[in-house]
């Protein structure tokens, strides 16, 4: 059930990643203070950073290099990072495949939480979504007319 439902939130994403090669790449690198990590490219970038904690670190185990926001600087970088993102999904839903609803412990910043795989990738997808819907404001608040991007269309 959760591949499925990831192919919903990839048909979703590959719509704004396509939107998003139409702006300028001034535009995808302008910070506005009034949304969060201040650009598109930050939250794309914020996008991944969460799926790769929670999912790739976090529920599979595997250490990750965090860089600086900075560090990306085109469009084609994030695209790389989502593939990344990609890949840790498609090893999380083989694994907890017919276990979505049995508990585990993960650790966060030193503290215990006891989640399953159903909660887990709820967060992750619909972190995803709350910043889709802020990329969209902002690349409204740009001059651009944003595309519908919802996973019913």
């Amino acid at each position: 059930m959760l591949k499925q439902q990831y192919d919903f939130v990839l048909s979703s994403r590959n719509t704004l990643l396509t939107y998003i090669e139409s702006v300028s790449k001034e535009d995808f690198l302008t910070d506005n203070s009034s949304f969060g990590r201040g650009s598109i490219k930050n939250l794309l970038v914020h996008i991944c950073q969460t799926y790769c904690a929670w999912i790739g670190e976090r529920a599979l185990g595997i250490e990750q290099i965090f860089l600086p926001l900075e560090t990306y600087q085109t469009f084609q970088e994030c695209q790389t990072y989502f593939n990344q993102v990609d890949e840790y999904i498609g090893l999380f839903t083989e694994k907890f495949k017919g276990n979505e609803l049995h508990e585990m412990e993960l650790d966060r910043n030193g503290s215990i939480l006891t989640v399953n795989p159903l909660q887990l990738f709820t967060h992750v997808i619909t972190h995803e979504f709350h910043h889709k819907g802020q990329i969209m404001s902002l690349s409204r608040h740009l001059g651009y007319t944003p595309v519908d991007a919802d996973i019913i269309r």
